[in-house]
């Protein structure tokens, strides 16, 4: 899969969608309010968490990129060796109003299957590893709770996922930007990140946005 990935990527930037989805995430970054808070997670192709995390009421915007490794200013070419660390990570601009940062964790752990090591099916390799982020003592709590609270109730003691102190995220190539909004024919999206949503979506329907 990752091969179509980069094929179906190269393609994209050839025919010129960079500068919609170049236009549309500057703005917001450039107008982040101070009322909004951000947390970093990777689960596996960040194509398919931004597209869950944007359906989530509350989140205002999901970013693309990558995190959790030492390489300065990683590519998506880079990582996909396995050898800068990083994994493909989603930026969640959220209003702390109306989501909680508790949510977004149960959300993270609610929308793949964090008991996989590198990977998540079709995708492995360090770079798809499963990461929660925290930024302060209170996040760290609460990540680690939850996970406790999972491995007791429903995986065993098998949970996976990295929890691991934020330190930089790096924005991905402006084509990854929305991938699963404005490629909606594209053979990945399509076998892959959609299921993904509606799988999620069945799982948390009191989570969502109403336009979806």
């Amino acid at each position: 899969m990752d091969n179509i990935k980069l094929l179906v990527g190269t393609a994209i930037v050839i025919i010129g969608l960079l500068s919609f989805t170049k236009t549309e995430k500057n703005n917001f970054d450039n107008n982040n309010s101070k009322e909004r808070e951000v947390a970093y997670f990777a689960s596996g192709c960040f194509w398919c968490v931004e597209a869950v995390f944007e359906s989530v009421k509350g989140v205002e915007e999901a970013v693309s990129g990558y995190s959790g490794g030492k390489t300065k200013n990683p590519t998506y070419y880079k990582i996909g060796t396995g050898r800068t660390g990083h994994a493909e990570t989603v930026a969640v601009y959220y209003d702390p109003k109306q989501v909680s940062f508790q949510t977004l964790v149960d959300v993270f752990f609610g929308s793949h299957n964090p008991t996989t090591v590198n990977g998540q099916h079709p995708d492995y390799g360090t770079q798809y590893r499963s990461i929660a982020f925290y930024q302060n003592e209170t996040e760290k709590n609460i990540i680690v709770s939850t996970i406790n609270k999972l491995n007791r109730e429903k995986y065993n003691g098998k949970i996976a996922t990295e929890v691991t102190e934020f330190k930089k995220f790096y924005k991905a190539e402006d084509y990854h930007q929305n991938y699963e909004r404005l490629n909606p024919n594209n053979p990945y999206v399509r076998n892959v990140s959609v299921p993904r949503l509606n799988r999620f979506k069945r799982k948390f329907p009191h989570l969502l946005k109403e336009s979806h």
